[in-house]
């Protein structure tokens, strides 16, 4: 991924700016009020660094939690929320979001415009980029899954044919599947 929120890179890398996110910032960077929404944290989520560099306008603060992973490793659940501002956002794996609250106007490198607000669900390709603008405020939940190249794709159909005769049936199920 182009280091999404939701795994590795440039969030992972704590430094004393990226203390400076934390609720403490939060008060100096959005309204009072703002800052009393986001403290009063009932999703535990942790500070998740937007990089500097996709950062357009404003100051959005990110933040994340973790919630579910496939035993490959190859999808993720989280949860996201962010403030105000406007940056691009590129996309290394398939990304679904469902946007609980708030609202953001997304835009792709064709410049076509769609505003997501909660309740809606959206879909990023792997290999995309989009343009965020956050009004004020969104919070989502986003399911990552990182498309395997064709040749990997070919490799696991292999393997799985080659595991087949060594899988046993669960307790009860027949091969009529009864």
């Amino acid at each position: 991924m182009g280091k999404s929120p939701h795994e590795g890179g440039a969030r992972r890398q704590e430094t004393a700016e990226n203390a400076a996110s934390g609720p403490d910032a939060l008060e100096q960077t959005i309204s009072i009020d703002g800052a009393r929404v986001l403290r009063h944290d009932a999703h535990e989520l942790a500070p998740a660094p937007i990089p500097q560099a996709w950062i357009l306008a404003g100051n959005p603060l990110a933040r994340e939690k973790h919630l579910a992973a496939s035993t490959d490793r190859l999808a993720c659940a989280s949860m996201w929320d962010c403030t105000a501002g406007r940056f691009n956002w590129f996309y290394d794996a398939d990304e679904i979001i469902h946007v609980l609250e708030g609202s953001v106007i997304i835009k792709d490198a064709a410049g076509v415009a769609r505003p997501l607000q909660a309740g809606d669900t959206f879909l990023f390709p792997a290999g995309s980029r989009y343009q965020w603008n956050v009004p004020s405020y969104i919070r989502k939940i986003g399911f990552l899954h990182a498309p395997l190249s064709r040749e990997m794709r070919v490799i696991r159909g292999a393997l799985e044919l080659l595991k087949a005769p060594f899988r046993r049936n669960p307790t009860g199920w027949s091969e009529t599947g009864g």
